[in-house]
């Protein structure tokens, strides 16, 4: 009995000294006076209960710059963990969170510290995750075989080698430095406090430069693809030709949303036409993973087609192609993104002759298309 009571007392004091926001808006979470064992006890409660809350996310999509379980990008989920398990307010971006942790040795993270991550060649950091324990860690991931908020572990090779810090966000067990979490309203109305950097004894204060989520970013690349349903003697065949990019893409933030923009050079050789063609095109999309594109389309060459009979001639009277390109994933290294994608794009063609062959005229304008794209950030 006597240990039922004891359990029930310590369960309602760490909660009454948890709750957010305190009564006395000038009193901190954790009080300067308390042991400490007290300390370290609460501390311990406060990195379960940011666990427990980043749990509840599980499987929300991740949406760039999102911040609800409706969409939520890698930071927004660390920092919501933090809002909701404590009533805090940390730095809402992903270098604000690297800023704000101690950085420490992978080896002495314990769950509910934050672990970040390079996912592209620049060596910055560019991912923030939970930490769980044992390797694990709980991120919002925007791509790769799975998205939104998972749970992954650093045996996985592609985040071994993505790895760049881990840092604390909670004193470590033992220590004197100072209560974190404070309140910032001096009239004890409800308001949110905010929780103030942890104090770091370590030397290192050279940080990498930091790449903040909604920043917008330049890419610059290029692309081959096989083209495919060409025609010959009036029969469809598989090889058609080849088509290849030189790009430049934006990766910005607009109105919450990611929206990427692109600019192109795709030169194609039609093997089924005998023609070559020179787009340049105009592409926009909510990702890299779909886009659509528009542009100029010069052709050269004298199109025609082989049909049962002879050739099927035709003319470049509009000289436009539009159509979509769409990666299903990609693949994130130090040398750049690699991602495999499919095309279809639309160029116009006039036949000059006055028979009917839907089957060939169809397939004079169509181009079905599928390759490999490689990306690489320059700013």
């Amino acid at each position: 009995m006597k240990l039922l009571l004891s359990t029930i007392c310590i369960f309602f004091c760490a909660a009454g000294l948890f709750a957010a926001p305190p009564l006395d808006g000038n009193s901190a979470i954790v009080s300067a006076s308390a042991s400490s064992k007290e300390r370290d006890a609460l501390f311990l409660e406060a990195r379960s209960r940011v666990i427990k809350a980043a749990e509840k996310y599980e499987g929300t999509p991740y949406v760039f710059g999102g911040l609800s379980r409706k969409g939520i990008d890698c930071s927004g989920f660390v920092y919501l963990s933090f809002y909701d398990g404590l009533g805090i307010t940390i730095p809402r971006t992903s270098g604000g969170q690297y800023d704000w942790v101690e950085k420490i040795p992978y080896s002495k993270a314990m769950p509910g510290d934050l672990i970040f991550f390079t996912t592209d060649f620049s060596g910055k950091i560019t991912h923030v995750a939970l930490y769980l324990g044992d390797g694990n860690f709980m991120h919002a991931a925007s791509a790769g075989a799975k998205t939104g908020v998972i749970f992954s572990n650093l045996k996985e090779q592609y985040w071994a080698n993505a790895f760049a810090e881990a840092g604390r966000a909670f004193p470590e067990p033992g220590s004197s430095t100072s209560p974190i979490y404070v309140a910032t309203s001096k009239s004890g109305t409800d308001k949110t406090k905010t929780a103030d950097k942890p104090k770091t004894n370590n030397p290192k204060n050279d940080k990498p430069k930091t790449k903040v989520d909604g920043e917008n970013h330049l890419l610059a690349g290029t692309a081959v693809a096989f083209s495919f349903l060409g025609l010959r003697d009036g029969n469809v065949i598989a090889p058609r030709g080849g088509t290849s990019q030189l790009f430049l893409c934006a990766d910005t933030y607009f109105f919450r949303r990611e929206i990427v923009f692109g600019l192109e050079v795709r030169p194609e050789f039609d093997a089924t036409l005998g023609v070559f063609r020179l787009p340049i095109t105009f592409s926009v999309g909510p990702s890299d993973k779909f886009l659509v594109f528009v542009g100029y389309a010069p052709s050269f060459g004298e199109p025609s087609l082989s049909v049962a009979g002879g050739d099927r001639s035709y003319s470049a009277s509009l000289p436009i192609t539009c159509g979509f390109t769409m990666a299903p994933f990609t693949l994130r290294t130090k040398a750049g993104e690699f991602a495999p994608y499919a095309e279809t794009a639309w160029q116009f063609y006039t036949r000059d002759s006055s028979s009917k062959d839907p089957k060939a005229d169809f397939l004079s304008m169509l181009r079905l298309s599928a390759g490999i794209r490689w990306s690489y950030q320059i700013l």
